[in-house]
């Protein structure tokens, strides 16, 4: 008798756990409802307001939603707090990482936004925008054979693309490594006919 009185109390609490976890579901999906009518309108403060009543820190969804919320309202501190806590909770998910690199960007906390395109790049390799981004970042800073790296991996990717082509030519040459740099150019070139800055980067190859 004891074991049926246990049994039932078991079932009951699972029951009721399910009961509350489709009510909890429900309430959330309307507030997300809400949320992005009011994204769309562009009222950016009623949509955050939609759904930060049911915020919780252990929410990947709530915190990545509220990080780019606060991007599009312009509070960046804000922003990348949220993202960065879902970066936290999601640490194998590349969406949050891609997030957090907005608000870091306005902030001009370059050595994050480098942090989160490396740590993308540890997930997947070939990912096109990460290695183009480092590739940027690593250009700015002057350090040309990192550029080259990840701007190679860009074009190996995807042989007939403008971007990657010309900028790989331009950190060649301020590599010093003009041959190179003319190949890229002259790609480059072919990809976007009389493009001016690839035309100045071959005329510097001479």
């Amino acid at each position: 008798m004891e074991i049926l009185k246990k049994t039932f109390i078991a079932v009951f609490l699972i029951l009721l756990i399910t009961k509350l976890q489709a009510q909890t579901n429900a309430v959330l999906q309307k507030a997300f409802h809400n949320s992005y009518a009011d994204e769309l309108n562009k009222n950016y403060v009623a949509a955050i307001n939609d759904i930060y009543p049911y915020y919780t820190d252990n929410s990947y969804e709530l915190n990545i939603r509220l990080g780019w919320l606060h991007y599009l309202n312009k509070n960046y501190t804000a922003s990348q707090s949220y993202y960065q806590k879902a970066v936290n909770l999601k640490p194998g998910a590349i969406e949050a990482k891609f997030g957090y690199v907005k608000p870091l960007s306005f902030l001009q906390s370059w050595d994050k936004v480098l942090e989160q395109y490396l740590a993308v790049l540890k997930i997947d390799q070939q990912n096109t925008q990460a290695n183009y981004w480092a590739g940027t970042i690593y250009y700015n800073r002057k350090q040309y054979e990192a550029a080259i790296r990840y701007f190679k991996a860009v074009v190996n990717l995807y042989p007939f693309d403008y971007d990657g082509n010309h900028m790989l030519g331009w950190a060649n040459l301020m590599a010093g490594k003009k041959a190179d740099a003319r190949t890229f150019f002259e790609k480059a070139l072919i990809i976007k006919p009389a493009d001016i800055s690839s035309s100045e980067g071959l005329s510097k190859c001479n």
